[in-house]
């Protein structure tokens, strides 16, 4: 890109440009578009020298200009300004992704990191802190540095950030002793700084999700957490201006004797003065910047050199935003009527007469395609450019090979973008073939007039200057599928679920053998004048059992669906055994069947499919996304199994717009170029209709006939369709079960992709069955697998997993907010304004229809559709056709939308009453949105004013923090999986899983299918050690429960010593030095694994006597014993009279030293059993 850039600095009109641009007028450019608008805007911003914000109408236009953008300045200097989708409304919770990217861009403004920012006028229009407050509230942290670490939690909870026990998202801290995480907004990566006294000693990055270090750094910079923060001067004054005017409203309420808006008011004017008072933060705190700052400071104040300010197509702009303007106000007029906005609430925005004033400074330019006069600016200079978009080519290269020699001989620069090498290289053949010569260009390369050029690169499209006789050919033309390989992400990475088993106080626990009791929490016994951590479980009745710490590994999370509470087991008697063995004979029985059908399929005769053709290679690379690492594992997968002579049955489990389809697609294109037939088989009539539209778009241009066969079709035609399939016309066929009927007969079926299998009858699956013994199958689910169920089914079942969602999704911008009229008539608005479509979540059938009603006295101008399943079937397909077809505005419907359909324009969620719902439902609704390059909205709605239940109450706080990718997430991917296995393994299997919680279930599974085929594992023994030493975590070191159970867990699993050292690495990493119990604990640990080695059964301290005791099969002889006993003299003896006993004699030893002297005569032990060994 350097490059064109160059080329055009040489001529003759770019020295023109430089001469008029330099006078420091107003600028209007027009007759440019698309791409032609980001060069031009890369230009200005090589002749003036100075940063760049270019404001856009949309996020979609934003992205294209941002993509642009990244591929023409240095990407790292480019940052999109994301617009804060703060409602007038009270919100219990907002998704984070919004919060982050902004504070990331005001950061990289004020440290002079980003240069070029690409932002909507909405996102300008929103008044800020003034920068300097922001720069003075910046702290930089270096080692060495003294501080007070007092001091700086007082300054962290100031700017915003969340005190919590464990720092896994953007805005939160946690300290332990000397230790302080702190984890700033928009990074990667949180800080861990260890402080000794006062001085920072070293500061380090850490890992979110394993916790642990990853690289020292020398100094950080800390921001704040928002981008509102208390400002201690202006307390004062920004309560006595808020008390000012909210007095003046409350009088005119009481005259007006409006209760229930005064009660309203009150409220609001409470939460205010505790965010004033005692920095209480809360979602919409931003709310109150008026009242602290009467100044307006927008996005461009926080350049640290005046910006050039570049207003893309200038007349949109000014009418979208007077339309918002007018919405924005009648919102906040009805709000105000009820209490429910502070007076000044408004003042937050610039209106578009205000934003206008920007216009008269210098450095200001207007970019349109079409020669409109600024109205209120009258002496704007106008530039008509001349330039064009180029003709689309859609893969023909003959049609491109003859423009290309016509611009050749008309001596223009040729410049044609690819993105991959690869394709450079087949192109640049391609042409070649037809007479064409072309330059594959280098860095240093200086372009020519009259010349074609071939280099890796992105512009969204391409473009004609012919007065600068240049032309830009990129994949848009070429192909029309533009492989989206943009160096950067517009929004941060959203975060990867990840599962800690950590145990909290009120969770049900799964004890081997005890069975499902209630965990308590830890309690300090002590036992022989020895304090020791016990884990506490309640079981039925007021029986209490306590494990210590060293069997916590009988110890399991009960795991089964949201929302079950199981029944606690009794201790004693026989109840749990009968559980445990009935759990164990069904998962015998599916072990042994799953092995039987594996045998089987090992067996058969299938067909090989030949290795990839030129033709599938053409298909994948017009793929129009980057691949998912997932995604490129699980196609080498399916075709590793396709070329074997055998045939495939894989299960592809994947999220929902996770790219199942591209990979279902791959695996068809090379069936139908090996010469066989594929079958998609779906449950539902809209989906084959869906999947067939993908089908014959992604096969576009290629020789493979497609066809779909559901009701839709006529008789006729699929009596036809049906003929076809026999005689083998149609390459690719997708349909309903109607494909599994008898009349059906393939010419030579060779994959079946089944979608969704679990959503078929019975004899549906039968017969899905009887096809998997001949043909290759690929079964796909959207319902998350556990990978511990994958490992457990290793052997017996193939799968593969998709895991990564697709890079260039645009986070759900999730709200948690109180039901209100004005809210649900303001989001069906914004979406149906540009054009998109919207569910609306009711789950009640028997209102419904009311609901229907209220929804369209809202917004009388929009289409309603009805869905629910208590329709009958055909009825229900209809609607959902036509609300796939865009018959319908909103779909006012029950949570029956949770899979299924995949609709692009549908990018608003309105769920009603989501406190009834469980976290899973919520997760897959939000699923259904945010599916196209559109910002989706997702709106969970709670009734306030009612009384909640306590459940209701709990599900709220929870929907709070899945919201916020908290803890709430990990509860609704739990739950899901837990729903995808019981899915995999049938209802019987389900039962099973609630019986004993999925993780002892899974446990049970694999021991199942080792033994099936026919691997024996020897039993694990654990050497019995107690000791009186204090062996334990102090909660002083460790105060979370559920943390120090992991660690309990992890210390009491380990199976090598290395694993020790990297646990007391952690240890130390993560809570500091390690006190003398923890050290205890972790050379106990060391003990038992060197005695287990020599066959040890138990060790136990008498008063001053430490006894071990050897399993019968041991390897020490008496010549052995005796030496050891002459080696340590009257402290060590052994008696043979019930087993070999060995008594250590330790005296008054420190427990420290009475550990090292245990230590010692262990090795000594393990020393003589080898010798004996080597010498038999």
């Amino acid at each position: 890109m350097a490059m064109i850039l160059h080329y055009l600095k040489t001529s003759f009109e770019y020295k023109y440009l430089v001469e008029e641009v330099k006078k420091q007028k107003t600028n209007h450019f027009y007759g440019i578009s698309g791409s032609q608008k980001s060069l031009w805007a890369a230009l200005l911003v090589e002749i003036q020298q100075r940063p760049l914000l270019y404001l856009v109408e949309s996020v979609v236009k934003g992205k294209e200009i941002f993509d642009d953008f990244v591929n023409l300045f240095s990407p790292a200097e480019v940052q999109f300004f994301p617009a804060w989708e703060s409602l007038p409304f009270e919100v219990l919770a907002q998704s984070p992704e919004t919060r982050y990217q902004r504070l990331k861009v005001l950061e990289g403004l004020l440290s002079g990191k980003t240069k070029v920012v690409v932002t909507t006028w909405e996102a300008f229009s929103k008044t800020l802190l003034p920068p300097d407050c922001f720069r003075q509230a910046r702290r930089q942290l270096k080692v060495g540095q003294s501080v007070e670490l007092d001091e700086l939690i007082a300054y962290l909870d100031t700017l915003g950030y969340q005190h919590v026990e464990r720092v896994e998202e953007g805005g939160q801290f946690s300290r332990r002793g000397g230790i302080l995480d702190i984890f700033p907004p928009g990074l990667d990566d949180p800080y861990r700084l260890e402080f000794f006294d006062c001085e920072i000693e070293s500061i380090r990055l850490f890992s979110p999700e394993s916790q642990r270090s990853r690289q020292k750094v020398s100094e950080i910079i800390l921001m704040p957490a928002g981008e509102f923060f208390i400002l201690k001067e202006k307390k004062e004054s920004a309560w006595a201006n808020l008390e000012k005017e909210a007095d003046v409203f409350l009088n005119k309420l009481k005259q007006k004797g409006c209760k229930e808006a005064f009660h309203n008011f009150t409220n609001k004017l409470k939460t205010a003065r505790d965010f004033i008072e005692q920095g209480n933060f809360f979602h919409g705190s931003e709310q109150l910047l008026p009242y602290f700052i009467q100044e307006k400071y927008m996005l461009s104040d926080y350049f640290l050199q005046t910006p050039l300010l570049i207003f893309d197509e200038p007349h949109r702009q000014k009418q979208s935003c007077q339309v918002r303007e007018k919405e924005m106000r009648e919102i906040y007029l009805s709000l105000w009527e009820k209490g429910k906005v502070l007076p000044g609430q408004i003042d937050n925005y610039l209106g578009w007469r205000q934003m206008e004033q920007l216009w008269y400074q210098k450095n200001v330019y207007f970019f349109s395609l079409l020669p409109q006069k600024v109205a209120t600016l009258p002496k704007v200079r106008s530039f008509g450019v001349v330039a064009k978009s180029t003709n689309l080519f859609l893969g023909k290269l003959h049609l491109l090979a003859d423009t290309l020699k016509v611009l050749k001989a008309q001596k223009y620069l040729v410049v044609i973008l690819v993105n991959s090498e690869e394709r450079i290289r087949r192109l640049k053949q391609g042409l070649w073939d037809m007479g064409l010569e072309t330059t594959i260009s280098e860095r240093d390369l200086v372009f020519q007039a009259g010349q074609i050029y071939l280099t890796t690169g992105y512009l969204t499209n391409g473009f004609e200057l012919t007065d600068w006789k240049i032309v830009v050919f990129t994949e848009h033309e070429l192909f029309y599928q533009p492989k989206k390989k943009a160096p950067r992400r517009m929004f941060q990475d959203g975060k990867r679920v990840t599962f800690l088993e950590d145990l909290q106080v009120g969770d049900y626990v799964v004890h081997l053998n005890h069975g499902i009791g209630r965990y308590l929490g830890i309690e300090k016994l002590a036992v022989a004048d020895m304090e020791r951590d016990y884990l506490v479980i309640k079981y039925r009745g007021d029986d209490k059992l306590y494990v210590p710490t060293t069997q916590v590994g009988l110890l399991q999370k009960y795991s089964y669906q949201e929302g079950l509470r199981p029944k606690l087991s009794k201790l004693g008697g026989s109840e749990w055994s009968k559980i445990k063995s009935r759990v164990k004979s069904s998962v015998r029985d599916l072990a042994q069947d799953l092995l039987k059908l594996y045998a089987a399929r090992h067996a058969a005769r299938g067909f090989p499919f030949a290795p990839d053709t030129p033709w599938q290679r053409e298909f994948e690379d017009s793929f129009p996304y980057e691949e998912t690492e997932d995604q490129l594992q699980c196609i080498a997968e399916i075709k590793k199994d396709m070329e074997k002579p055998r045939p495939m049955d894989r299960l592809l489990c994947g999220d929902v717009g996770y790219g199942k389809t591209e990979v279902a697609l791959r695996a068809a294109c090379k069936t139908v170029f090996n010469n066989k037939q594929t079958a998609v088989l779906v449950p539902t009539t809209i989906l084959a209709e869906q999947h067939y539209s993908t089908f014959l778009e992604r096969f576009k241009g290629l020789p493979v006939n497609i066809n779909v066969l559901s009701r839709f079709r006529s008789p006729k035609e699929q009596r036809e369709i049906v003929e076809d399939l026999k005689t083998g016309k149609i390459d690719i066929i997708i349909g309903t079960h109607r494909l599994l009927s008898s009349d059906i007969q393939f010419k030579d079926l060779g994959l079946l992709v089944v979608d969704e299998e679990q959503r078929f009858g019975v004899l549906h699956k039968e017969k899905i069955k009887q096809l998997k013994k001949t043909v290759d199958v690929l079964t796909l689910t959207a319902t998350p697998i556990p990978r511990t169920l994958q490992m457990s089914m290793a052997g017996v079942r193939d799968m593969s997993i998709i895991e990564t969602p697709p890079g260039e999704r645009y986070p759900v911008q999730t709200f948690v907010v109180e039901y209100s009229p004005q809210l649900v008539q303001e989001a069906l608005r914004r979406e149906l304004g540009r054009g998109g479509q919207v569910y609306f979540v009711h789950n009640r059938v028997e209102d419904i229809e009311t609901v229907a009603t209220e929804v369209q006295n809202l917004v009388p101008e929009a289409k309603i559709g009805i869905a629910h399943g208590q329709m009958p079937e055909v009825l229900l397909e209809n609607v959902m056709f036509d609300f796939y077809e865009g018959h319908y505005d909103v779909l006012v419907c029950t949570t029956i939308i949770e899979s299924g359909l995949d609709i692009a324009n549908v990018n608003t969620l309105i769920v009603n009453q989501a406190d009834k719902l469980g976290l899973s439902q919520l997760y897959q609704l939000r699923g259904r949105v945010g599916r196209s390059n559109r910002v989706a909205y997702a709106y969970l709605t709670y009734q306030k004013d009612k009384v909640l239940s306590e459940v209701a109450e709990k599900r709220l706080s929870a929907i709070r923090e899945f919201t916020e990718l908290g803890s709430g997430l990990k509860i609704a991917m739990r739950d899901l999986e837990i729903r995808g296995a019981g899915n995999i393994l049938g209802a019987e299997q389900s039962g099973q899983i609630a019986a004993v919680g999925f993780d002892l279930y899974c446990q049970l599974l694999e021991q199942a299918v080792r033994e099936a085929k026919g691997e024996k594992e020897p039993p694990e023994k654990t050497v019995l050690v107690d000791l009186q030493v204090k062996a334990y975590i102090p909660q002083t070191y460790i105060a979370d429960h559920g943390v120090k159970v992991n660690f309990y867990q992890r210390i009491n699993a380990v199976k090598q010593e290395v694993e020790l050292q990297q646990l007391a690495e952690e240890l130390k990493d993560r809570f500091g030095p390690l006190p003398e119990a923890v050290l205890n604990l972790l050379q106990i640990a060391k003990i038992q694994l060197a005695a287990s080695a020599c066959k040890i059964e138990a060790i136990f301290q008498e008063n001053k006597i430490i006894k071990i005791k050897w399993e019968p099969e041991h390897d020490l002889t008496g010549p052995a014993l005796m030496q050891l006993v002459r080696r340590y003299r009257r402290k060590v003896s052994f008696n043979v009279a019930e087993g070999l006993e060995l008594k250590i004699n330790v005296g008054n030893l420190a427990a420290s030293e009475r550990l090292g002297f245990l230590e010692e005569i262990i090795a000594e032990i393990s020393s003589l059993a080898s010798a004996e060994q080597v010498l038999i």
